[in-house]
């Protein structure tokens, strides 16, 4: 081999080993196949440490407790695999019970499918949970890479093999502990899962995003079924803690009938629930629900039940036969199954309804509508009106000075324009949120004291405006600054704040994309204002001699100005364009939520 081929192999090779074995943060998807890490050494044969679960047999969506123990180990890799063939993909997925310790990788196609260790710290135990597929095979068995040191590891360490009820083999080699599933809850296991056939037509649904597949798993889903005097009722969405929905009066939280599955130790919990003000839900010890099943696959959790249409021994439940505000929201649950309080707004129908009524098909929004003007104007506002807006005022003088608009220069009466737009728009919206809320919101950070901010400075900008000298008053320059620096404060300032609103409960636009368009943004904007600078420090270097009393704070007000007026129009037009399309993008986006 020539010596850069060879110096090319050495570099691919140290590579490849360094993105497999150099990641003390665990995050080791490349060795999902073999299980082994690239540590320049070879693996020990006896291994020090076990595996242990805490059942010998499993149907499909059962929880199976896995521990690895041994001596203090820094690494670690665990799967499950067919027993039959163990250089097949992983099998099932997992759940965490310590996120300090341990972290869940996707290995192949499938979701949360292999553990791994999130850093270098000493361990002596894991524990997780191993969820079984509907499609897994009659018998599985676990594996486990274990790391001691960075040269002292043990791969696919063997640990014991768990089998489908009925399907187990007397001659089975077993490596359990003694302790059995629990099985004596009155549920069932759903053997597929939930689809929309019927919705609109037969059954009342509600699926987020609109026309979402249940089956996806990124979809959520509750779908109400009348028979008779009961109502059968499905719900399933991407939770591995809980779902739950809630029957309301208002789209407040309080004083609502609820029913959540929680995810708890070896089952999903079915239960009932009244909900008082923002206090987390007491769970029913009795309640009224029939035929209830469940299951759990690949991160998506779905159960189903059934309950009379009115339930009069029981006061806190509601007649499903009346109109209300559905809730739907999922959240993390802790191993004992208390649930924490849900990951993001919760979804909510923009009104009431009967689900006892005609079937219909329907979606729902998870910001309300008066945050949702909130935000939609404050775009509006500061991503358009006020950035065209300075940038008329900014580099367009001398292009439309002898043109005439109502008895003013052109570029004054547009930038006014635009200007008294954005302090209406921001006014406006301003409210919205106190509107909304009642009063002030103490858990939304830093983003209402920074809009109060904004809107101060807005309202002072054209106050400030009002008192302008005359074009050659001595006070006149002191103006500019003054008007320049509060403008660029509040855009400045306003930024921020969206940025920061966009990640609030209220508004939570999808993340990252929120935070990069609008860096986006703000860099077409800043990328736009260099341009034309640009542009008028060559126009003005053209110019042998300026006169001092026509050369403005800004540098915009120059006879040289004017022969830029056709370049200036193309960039304006381009500008406003690149800011139509940000704007959509953030109102979509909104509409979207």
């Amino acid at each position: 081999m020539e010596l850069p081929g060879l110096a090319f192999a050495v570099w691919m090779f140290i590579f490849f080993c360094a993105s497999v074995g150099g990641y003390p943060s665990g995050k080791i998807r490349e060795a999902c196949t073999s299980m082994i890490p690239c540590h320049g050494s070879s693996p020990r044969l006896s291994p020090e440490h076990t595996i242990t679960v805490n059942g010998t047999e499993f149907k499909p969506g059962d929880s199976i407790e896995v521990h690895l123990s041994g001596p203090d180990f820094e690494g670690f890799f665990i799967q499950a695999r067919d027993a039959e063939h163990l250089d097949s993909p992983a099998v099932g997925s997992f759940m965490l019970v310590d996120r300090r310790l341990s972290q869940l990788l996707t290995c192949g196609r499938t979701k949360n499918s292999a553990v791994s260790h999130t850093s270098k710290a000493k361990k002596k135990l894991i524990k997780v949970y191993w969820i079984a597929p509907g499609d897994a095979p009659k018998r599985v068995q676990f594996l486990a890479t274990v790391v001691k040191k960075y040269r002292t590891f043990w791969v696919k360490i063997p640990g014991p093999v768990v089998s489908q009820r009925n399907a187990l083999s007397p001659t089975t080699p077993l490596h359990a502990t003694s302790e059995a599933v629990p099985t004596s809850h009155p549920v069932s296991y759903l053997p597929k899962p939930f689809n929309a056939s019927g919705c609109g037509s037969m059954k009342f649904c509600i699926r987020n995003p609109s026309n979402c597949d249940p089956e996806s798993a990124s979809c959520f889903f509750l779908s109400f079924q009348q028979e008779k005097t009961s109502v059968f009722i499905e719900m399933s969405g991407p939770s591995e803690g809980y779902l739950a929905f809630a029957l309301s009066h208002d789209q407040w939280m309080g004083g609502d009938d609820a029913y959540l599955c929680v995810h708890e130790d070896y089952h999903v919990r079915v239960s009932t629930a009244y909900l008082k003000g923002r206090s987390p839900p007491v769970l029913d010890s009795e309640n009224a629900l029939e035929d209830v099943s469940w299951r759990l696959v690949d991160g998506v959790l779905q159960c189903s039940f059934r309950r009379s249409i009115r339930l009069p021994a029981y006061k806190e439940r509601f007649n499903l036969d009346a109109s209300y505000y559905i809730f739907l929201a999922d959240g993390e649950a802790t191993e004992g199954g208390l649930i924490n309080k849900h990951r993001h707004q919760p979804l909510i129908t923009n009104g009431v309804y009967n689900v006892t009524d005609l079937p219909q098909d329907i979606g729902g929004s998870r910001s309300p509508q008066l945050i949702k003007a909130h935000g939609a104007l404050m775009f509006v506002s500061w991503i358009t009106s006020v950035s065209i807006g300075v940038i008329v005022a900014r580099f367009f003088k001398p292009v439309w000075s002898h043109s005439f608009l109502f008895g003013k220069e052109m570029w004054f009466q547009v930038h006014r324009m635009l200007m008294l737009t954005t302090v209406v728009l921001t006014s406006i919206s301003f409210v919205l949120p106190f509107i909304y809320r009642g009063g002030w919101s103490q858990r939304a950070g830093f983003h209402p004291y920074l809009g109060c901010t904004v809107m101060a400075l807005t309202i002072f900008q054209p106050l400030m405006a009002g008192f302008r000298p005359s074009r050659h008053a001595p006070r006149r320059q002191l103006f500019n600054w003054f008007h320049w620096s509060t403008g660029t404060m509040a855009r400045i300032l306003a930024v921020v704040t969206m940025f920061l609103g966009m990640d609030l409960p209220a508004l939570d636009l999808p993340d990252p994309w929120d935070a990069y368009t609008m860096i986006g943004f703000v860099a077409w904007h800043v990328s736009i204002d260099v341009l034309l600078e640009i542009h008028s420090y060559c126009l003005i270097r053209k110019v042998e001699v300026i006169e001092d009393d026509r050369v403005q704070i800004l540098q915009s007000l120059t006879s040289a100005e004017a022969e830029g007026r056709l370049f200036k129009q193309i960039v304006l037009t381009i500008y406003i364009c690149g800011n139509v399309i940000f704007l959509s993008a953030f109102l979509a986006a909104i509409n979207q939520i």
